[in-house]
């Protein structure tokens, strides 16, 4: 069987779990609301939630293009953390020590509040709360890991970032040629899919209007059209995170890049007594490039990484969720960092678009004199970013002064990247550098040239 249960590993279990995954409730022409979402996946859903807890009584509509979940939302590797895309020393730069700790603060417990809501709403997700091991694999990568501490260290420990050696690195993760590590608390594996898809059914239990098969074609003040109708609403919200770039003008607020993954079959307990992750810890590397893990409620190994091109254009097609060169190379990577699975099959490989802004800072806000409001730009970092936008969303459409809506990211408007084919090429000339800067340091053992420019690239 094709259809949406092949986008990923995510969305087939969740159609093996009787969800039909086919659009519902498509809009049958020109309709009123309080409230106009555009998006159907963490961000918009979570809008739709919090609205609707403090307001029962709002007509809040939400539009998505194809099925609730389509997107990263549905397709990402299963971090619920308090990751932020800008690191906590360039916040305080630019906003201040409390404002930037407020925010990592106000991150931290985001965890937790999903948590609490897939707990009461019995959102059945494979939520465990494992935090996250970060391994390194020589000195550069110690250093990487050192100085992450010592920052965490500076900021109160806001993070509660541990710094292990080897053998309490390899106890969590027995990856190949571990050196040293980090350690965090504040993360939680998830089942991306039966997440975003659980929460769609409850936002529609608590009253909302979802839309699927609605795509879209303009969003102003007061109105947004689609290709069935119109919604005519005075609060508009923008939740459309890498496809933001296909909406007229917005092209440039936002460039798709995609991540790919591979999951392994199911492995059995042997295998996982030499791999590690008894806690279910997510897991990733102290380089330069992406990658990133997790192990799944059904013991598989789903791995992914940063590694696909940037199209020209800020293309978002089909066709770039499978790219078989970097399907390979995430094999080869996974092997060479966990040889204990190499003799297992990868039966999965999907992928898909994420939204990154020209300064990599993720940004939540609202425009009283239009009634437009907007988020995204998670990098990657979504999952438990978009609850938070959805609570700061929330209290901002209804006019609640709150310390959400005082937080540093509020309001925040990163410029718009360059005009093709700059974006073209400075984009994946980035990418050609952290991968050239990773075999850099696999050969010498010390720190790439390139890295003092990649850190700032991306947020450091």
């Amino acid at each position: 069987m094709g259809g949406h249960r092949t986008l990923s590993l995510w969305h087939e279990q969740v159609a093996d779990a009787g969800d039909p995954l086919v659009p519902v409730d498509v809009l049958d022409g020109d309709t009123d609301a309080d409230v106009c979402v555009v998006g159907a996946g963490y961000t918009g859903l979570w809008t739709a939630y919090y609205l609707l807890r403090a307001r029962p009584d709002l007509r809040v509509v939400v539009l998505e293009q194809d099925v609730a979940g389509f997107g990263a939302s549905g397709r990402n590797g299963g971090w619920c953390s308090a990751l932020f895309p800008r690191s906590t020393s360039s916040l305080a730069a630019r906003y201040g020590r409390e404002r930037a700790l407020a925010l990592r603060r106000a991150m931290v417990a985001t965890v937790g509040e999903v948590g609490r809501v897939v707990a009461e709403e019995g959102i059945e997700c494979g939520w465990t709360r494992g935090g996250t091991v970060v391994v390194a694999r020589g000195a550069a990568q110690e250093r990487r890991a050192a100085a992450e501490h010592a920052e965490d260290t500076a900021f109160d420990g806001v993070d509660g970032v541990e710094l292990l050696d080897a053998t309490a690195a390899r106890s969590r993760l027995a990856a190949d040629g571990v050196t040293g590590g980090t350690y965090t608390p504040h993360c939680a594996r998830v089942q991306p899919a039966a997440l975003v898809r659980g929460l769609a059914r409850r936002v529609r239990a608590r009253g909302a209007r979802v839309h699927e098969g609605t795509r879209v074609t303009s969003l102003a003040p007061g109105l947004v059209r689609t290709v069935h109708g119109a919604v005519r609403a005075p609060l508009v919200v923008r939740a459309t995170e890498a496809w933001t770039a296909r909406l007229p003008g917005s092209r440039r607020d936002v460039v798709p890049v995609y991540s790919l993954m591979v999951a392994t079959e199911p492995l059995p307990a042997e295998v996982w007594d030499r791999v590690g992750l008894a806690a279910r810890e997510t897991f990733s590397e102290h380089r330069h490039l992406v990658v990133y893990g997790q192990r799944t409620a059904d013991d598989r190994l789903v791995f992914g990484g940063r590694g696909a091109p940037y199209h020209f254009g800020s293309g978002i097609r089909p066709a770039f969720d499978r790219d078989e060169r970097v399907f390979t190379r995430l094999r080869e990577t996974l092997h060479a960092l966990l040889p204990q699975v190499a003799g297992h099959a990868v039966t999965h490989a999907w992928g898909g678009p994420l939204g990154v802004p020209r300064d990599w800072h993720a940004a939540v806000g609202h425009d009283p004199s239009t009634g437009l409001a907007w988020a995204g730009g998670y990098v990657g970092d979504g999952v438990g970013t978009a609850n938070l936008a959805g609570r700061t969303l929330a209290d901002l459409l209804l006019g609640v002064d709150s310390d959400l809506t005082r937080l540093p990211w509020v309001q925040h408007r990163s410029r718009r990247w360059e005009p093709e084919p700059l974006r073209w090429a400075g984009v994946n000339a980035g990418l050609a550098a952290a991968t050239l800067a990773d075999a850099e340091e696999r050969r010498t053992g010390r720190r790439a040239v390139a890295a003092p420019l990649l850190g700032r690239l991306t947020g450091g």
